[in-house]
């Protein structure tokens, strides 16, 4: 049996993020990547995002913050609501979304199923369903054309009784026992609803509960044994502990059994203090928690890498690193491609902060982004030339050149590469 899914939902009205099926509880001050962010670190398996917008002014505005959700989110995020027409879809799949939902209340939507489906793929569709009459009047379009179904009522079994395909239970069901027993049926392959959106409880948590109870759910689980790690004389286990995005080293701390098996129930980094020798959850006094994203053992078993989401700094002096004093440094170039690209990018983006006398990039940013697109076209010409060119040297050169004129459109436009990359994986 596949693994169950935990997907909480959170609605997008007048700017701002509020969570919960009706309960319009807005978190801290509205602000939706926090949000997103919370559920990304707290368990969620993937993310369903409803847009309640009035007024296109409004419709714009969810697409710009669904874009910042699916950005910030680095989990599987739908969109539903307010989608009436083809474009509304194209702008919601480009958003980062992964898949779009149609609500089978409103007969156009119903219409538009079959082509957006050819357009942009079945795997991208879903549709909301909230009787079973709704789903047995399309069934064959909706097999044809849809991946899965949101289901607002407990209809679960009788469409599941006559199809195959998953379905995601929206419920108002809070209690942990009536969940657990949703999830135990094989018409059941999501749950979305109030308890899953809650901010008060951790998913982790409720993941591990339902795991010991045998159903099949997503969690940290050590491929290795922990009676497989050596340990050192005190029964501790050192962990290196890098940025998951960045690779730079925060900081060192030891694990004993008990760190370790709480980390995996929690999702966020646990140590053994040797200082006061007791459990000690990072970030518990300081809020700087570290949100585990994976974690290796090296060749002798011997030392755990972590990398983690860091939120707030990692040492005690308020120092991102705990490694910042340094002792020994040989001058020698970066080649490491993101340090590079990211280290030129804010080189041309300061120069349009701060422009410099003579500088050719601060002459691109006075000449406006016709001459930046001219100078792109130009380069990128010059490539396909050097492309016929057998000798790679001068392809190099002319890669380089483009990929600069490229920094430079995109600061001028407000890219940065850190969506880019973000775009790329998602692809």
């Amino acid at each position: 049996m596949a693994d169950k899914l935990l997907i909480p939902c959170l609605y997008l009205q007048s700017g701002k993020a509020v969570t919960g099926f009706g309960q319009r509880n807005l978190f801290g001050d509205g602000n939706i990547e926090n949000l997103v962010r919370f559920y990304r670190d707290n368990g969620a398996d993937e993310l369903l995002v409803f847009d309640i917008s009035s007024g296109d002014a409004e419709h714009e505005q969810a697409i710009s913050n669904i874009k910042s959700i699916c950005s910030a989110a680095e989990i599987p995020v739908m969109a539903a609501g307010n989608i009436n027409r083809m474009e509304d879809v194209k702008k919601l799949l480009y958003a980062g979304c992964t898949k779009v939902v149609l609500n089978f209340s409103k007969a156009n939507n119903i219409s538009l199923l079959e082509e957006v489906s050819k357009r942009f793929g079945k795997e991208k569709m879903a549709v909301c369903i909230s009787s079973t009459e709704e789903f047995t009047a399309n069934q064959t379009l909706i097999e044809s054309f849809a991946d899965e179904v949101l289901a607002l009522d407990t209809i679960q079994d009788e469409i599941h009784a006559c199809s195959a395909i998953k379905i995601i239970l929206h419920t108002e069901v809070s209690k942990t026992a009536a969940l657990k027993s949703l999830l135990q049926k094989d018409s059941v392959y999501a749950l979305s609803g109030a308890y899953i959106s809650s901010l008060d409880i951790s998913l982790q948590a409720f993941k591990a509960d339902c795991k010991a109870d045998g159903i099949p759910v997503v969690t940290f689980e050590s491929a290795i044994a922990w009676a497989d790690f050596k340990l050192n004389s005190d029964g501790l286990i050192p962990v290196v502990v890098q940025d998951y995005k960045t690779d730079q080293v925060l900081m060192v701390a030891y694990m004993n059994e008990e760190a370790f098996n709480n980390t995996l129930k929690t999702g966020k980094m646990t140590y053994w203090s040797r200082s006061r020798q007791e459990l000690w959850l990072k970030g518990l006094t300081s809020g700087h928690f570290q949100y585990v994203k994976s974690l290796a053992l090296d060749c002798d078993n011997d030392t755990i890498l972590a990398k983690v989401d860091q939120i707030g700094a990692a040492c005690h002096t308020g120092s991102r690193s705990c490694f910042f004093k340094p002792l020994v440094q040989k001058e020698y170039n970066d080649t490491n491609p993101l340090h590079i690209f990211q280290d030129v990018y804010d080189v041309i983006a300061d120069r349009k902060l701060h422009p410099k006398e003579g500088s050719y990039t601060n002459y691109l940013f006075e000449k406006g982004i016709d001459k930046i697109l001219k100078k792109v076209g130009e380069e990128c010409a010059e490539i396909i030339i050097a492309a016929k060119n057998p000798d790679k040297e001068e392809i190099k050169y002319e890669i380089s050149d483009f990929l600069y004129h490229v920094m430079v459109l995109m600061v001028e436009r407000g890219v940065t590469w850190e969506e880019i990359t973000t775009e790329l994986a998602r692809r």
